[in-house]
């Protein structure tokens, strides 16, 4: 079951923050409690805890994107890390070379 990455309340007139830099991309094993997104706003800059341990699966919300407080700026899913790398194409015949 994944759980949302929303944005928290940020103060009592903030309404709405900057998404600064995310610091885990999807894929990517997330602790509980690690900071994995940081959202800028006119007055701080705040890091976004991931709320459970897993897999963090969706980036939602892009960099430099503008979120409202409670918006859904990804999800954790359950795992513990990345896929294995997919296997490249296989690379294509050489040509014939002319007699």
């Amino acid at each position: 079951m994944s759980v949302d990455i929303v944005v928290p309340t940020l103060g009592e007139s903030v309404t709405e923050a900057t998404v600064a830099r995310w610091l885990k991309q999807a894929g990517e094993a997330v602790a509980a409690d690690e900071p994995i997104v940081e959202l800028e706003t006119d007055k701080v800059t705040v890091e976004v805890p991931a709320p459970q341990a897993g897999v963090l699966t969706d980036v939602l919300v892009a960099e430099d994107g503008t979120v409202a407080v409670g918006a859904v700026l990804g999800r954790i899913g359950e795992g513990n890390g990345a896929a294995a790398a997919p296997k490249p194409a296989p690379a294509a015949p050489a040509a014939a070379k002319p007699a």
